[in-house]
């Protein structure tokens, strides 16, 4: 299971960090990612990990604001956001798949629940 928090309501140009925790067994050879989806809209992909940390991809509008991490010892995945703007506000989901490619087009065989995050102009 995948338990995402840390989301809330900010201000343009504040930051927030969103974690998701991992349960129920070892996603330690997974990529890791977040998706979002706005109000009205369709969910997207932001970024991803791949299982070690070393390769990420990042979409483009949320590149040099948004660092994800992972932390394998805490089966946990995090995203920093920075500079957030009120186009960020969206549900935040973490996902999980075994293909770091699957993930970068947005598949995923493990989703968690999401956590708000509203961005405020």
């Amino acid at each position: 299971q995948l338990q995402a928090s840390g989301g809330g309501l900010v201000q343009t140009g504040g930051s927030l960090r969103l974690s998701c925790a991992v349960s129920g067994g070892t996603f330690n050879n997974y990529a890791l990612g977040w998706f979002r989806q706005a109000p009205g809209k369709e969910r997207e992909f932001v970024v991803c990990i791949n299982w070690s940390g070393v390769n990420t991809y990042y979409e483009d509008s949320v590149k040099g604001r948004f660092t994800i991490s992972r932390d394998n010892a805490k089966n946990a995945v995090y995203l920093q956001m920075n500079s957030l703007k009120p186009e960020d506000t969206a549900v935040y989901y973490c996902a999980a798949d075994t293909g770091f490619n699957l993930l970068r087009i947005g598949r995923a065989n493990y989703w968690g629940q999401g956590t708000q995050v509203t961005v405020s102009s």
